[in-house]
């Protein structure tokens, strides 16, 4: 058994689906017009749609002839809570970093400063 999370990521680690994705935030669409700008036959792409619909990162609907594909964002909130947890891990990281770099800084300056006043 799969927990959603690892489902999602497994989900979002193709970059043609990431791409599928960020066509849909822009709105509902065919399979068709979802398959143009990709290298690859349109059986491939409903593959990849069917992993994403699994993941549940994006719905079909059917009206007509046709079956939009539209975004299912909730996911990606989970996701997104996921790695809130590493942001701060690295806000903090980065933290320590600026005030080591701002040590450094005020330590050459005063090595600088030395230097002048030996040369006076």
């Amino acid at each position: 058994m799969t927990d959603r999370l690892s489902t999602t990521l497994q989900a979002l680690a193709d970059p043609t689906r990431r791409a599928i994705l960020a066509r849909l935030a822009l709105g509902e669409t065919t399979v068709t017009e979802l398959a143009e700008p990709f290298q690859m036959s349109q059986p491939a792409v409903s593959k990849h749609l069917k992993v994403l619909e699994r993941a549940g990162l994006i719905a079909r609907g059917r009206e007509a002839q046709w079956r939009p594909c539209r975004l299912e964002a909730g996911p990606l909130r989970e996701v997104n809570e996921w790695l809130e947890h590493y942001r701060r891990f690295w806000d903090q990281s980065l933290d320590r970093l600026d005030a080591y770099l701002q040590e450094l800084q005020a330590q050459e300056a005063q090595a600088e400063e030395k230097d002048r006043g030996r040369k006076k």
